[in-house]
């Protein structure tokens, strides 16, 4: 986007992850155009720029799908409706213009102006939880990653992965066949993720397809331009070190909502508060869908993303059209071109 671009919608998305791109096709089938802004440089969110080969088994209709592929699908779904985009650029500044729309500035400069915002920025902004290691930066991008963007890329190398939630076993479950050697390190005896995956990952583990290290912890790195090695403290012994061309520690991501938590929403530990009747804030105008809002019972899947944005765009209608009434109709009787 060029500097000082003004761009004018109906519907201006904050996000383009699955919640953010499948508002784009709801809002279609009411005839509202939409707009998405996103830090990222491509559409997808934490999908496409974190675990875009990562399977998805919790999507109905599919058995399992991968993450990138989900996005690849909800692209082609929203097509039709031709919605434009802001890539690459953060949403800084908003205030009401006299007319009662938004005007949205991002941190470039580009100006956005809407009736509705729909925040479906996900968790916010990321960054890695790193493990306490004092000379870690100096391997990073050298050996060590916090995020498996391409399976591929350790294929047939030695890999050791720290961490005890589900990215670290989903990840050491699908590299079983893929690195040379793997490793998975937990600082404790049990896991936090899903019991299906620990017994998976401890059925690879008897069967000495990967090492298995509980009650342990990666204190310290060695090597000189590449990663060469990891410092192994573990319960009851001495340290000793293993051996690695790449250490992968998956802590999480800690996130934060930037510019969003001084817009004058009601925050609450880092989420944005919502009406579940139709997920508003408490701007008028301004709605929250997705990982990012919070409510008694919310749960966080791409599941739940879905039907906020489904609801919210009824609403969103009666402000961009509150002389007309929406008329709901089913894609199964009038398709998509039907609307």
């Amino acid at each position: 986007m060029s500097e000082n671009k003004v761009i004018e919608t109906d519907i201006l998305i904050i996000g383009a992850g699955p919640t953010g791109l499948f508002t784009v096709f709801e809002a279609g089938l009411l005839k509202l155009r939409c707009h998405l802004i996103d830090y990222l440089p491509q559409p997808g969110g934490q999908l496409t720029e974190i675990y875009p080969k990562k399977p998805i088994y919790d999507i109905p209709g599919f058995p399992d799908v991968l993450a990138g592929d989900l996005i690849d699908n909800l692209m082609k779904q929203i097509e039709p409706f031709n919605p434009g985009f802001t890539l690459g650029e953060r949403a800084e500044e908003i205030e009401r213009l006299e007319d009662g729309r938004f005007k949205l500035t991002s941190h470039k400069g580009t100006v956005h102006i809407a009736p509705v915002i729909a925040i479906a920025g996900g968790l916010g902004c990321f960054a890695p939880r790193k493990p306490p290691i004092s000379n870690i930066a100096d391997f990073e991008d050298r050996g060590i990653e916090y995020i498996i963007r391409e399976p591929e890329f350790y294929r047939d190398k030695k890999v050791v992965i720290a961490g005890g939630g589900d990215s670290a076993l989903d990840w050491t479950i699908y590299l079983a066949d893929v690195a040379k050697e793997l490793t998975l390190v937990h600082r404790r005896k049990g896991f936090r993720g899903a019991l299906d995956s620990v017994e998976k990952v401890e059925q690879l583990a008897e069967a000495g397809r990967i090492k298995l290290l509980t009650e342990s912890q990666v204190v310290g790195l060695k090597g000189e331009e590449q990663l060469q090695g990891v410092e192994i403290k573990q319960k009851g012994a001495d340290n000793y070190w293993l051996e690695t061309e790449h250490f992968v520690p998956l802590f999480g991501l800690s996130p934060k909502l930037g510019p969003i938590g001084e817009w004058g929403l009601n925050i609450n530990r880092s989420a944005v508060e919502v009406d579940t009747f139709d997920y508003s804030t408490n701007v008028p105008g301004i709605f929250a869908i997705g990982d990012i809002n919070t409510y008694p019972g919310k749960l966080k899947l791409i599941l739940c993303g879905f039907h906020e944005a489904t609801l919210m765009v009824q609403s969103a209608f009666k402000i961009i059209h509150p002389e007309k009434k929406v008329q709901f109709k089913y894609t199964t009787v009038n398709g998509v071109n039907g609307f």
